[in-house]
């Protein structure tokens, strides 16, 4: 058993604990939860030092990021899941760019007002000029699922459909959102269905 995922469920590890269990993987789970401040324990920022989660070991690799040690696991355990070739490649990484920079903020600005926050905090005119700027990204993604086939790369589920569906997540305050684009929609159904998203979200209590 080579790899360890350390992070919380509750966190951003939730999305390494979803490939991992995707890849089949024997791989370790070191709790680690930013909330108690275990994060900030000498021996997790000797991994990493910003004392953020998650953070993956394999074989005296360590690499933070929870997007990018997708595309690790993915190109090194990943078969079908990881690229097979240049240019699968470099679309797994142009959609994982687009998750961090087009989808997440806004979905973590949903998921506050939406649904984590209490109610007299919550602000509903910023919550509808979020979901109405995000509306761009969306489109996107739905003409690209549409002309994929309903997956992102090469017609197939990979580990750009993963890391993109991880930001989605966000939304899930608001899923009028996903509704409204009719091949995420089923994208979102097909992703989430999937019994590794299962696994992984029960570890989170979801």
């Amino acid at each position: 058993m080579s790899v360890t995922i350390h992070g919380t469920a509750k966190s951003r590890a939730v999305r390494n604990i979803w490939m991992a269990e995707e890849l089949g993987l024997a791989y370790a789970h070191d709790p680690v939860d930013f909330r108690d401040g275990g994060s900030m324990k000498p021996d997790y920022l000797a991994l990493n030092d910003m004392g953020q989660v998650p953070a993956m070991s394999d074989e005296g690799v360590v690499l933070t990021e929870s997007l990018a040690i997708n595309l690790y696991l993915a190109k090194k355990h990943g078969g079908p899941l990881g690229p097979r070739d240049l240019i699968e490649d470099a679309l797994m990484t142009k959609w994982t760019l687009f998750a961090a920079t087009q989808v997440e903020g806004p979905g973590i600005v949903c998921l506050q007002h939406a649904l984590m926050l209490p109610e007299d905090k919550r602000d509903a005119k910023l919550l509808d000029e979020t979901i109405a700027k995000s509306a761009r990204a969306f489109k996107h993604l739905d003409r690209a699922l549409e002309k994929g086939g309903g997956w992102l790369v090469g017609g197939r589920f990979t580990a750009a459909d993963i890391n993109v569906a991880m930001c989605v997540f966000y939304f899930r305050g608001r899923p009028d959102v996903v509704a409204s684009y009719p091949h995420v929609a089923t994208w979102w159904a097909d992703v989430t269905g999937r019994p590794a998203y299962k696994k992984a979200m029960a570890l989170r209590g979801d």
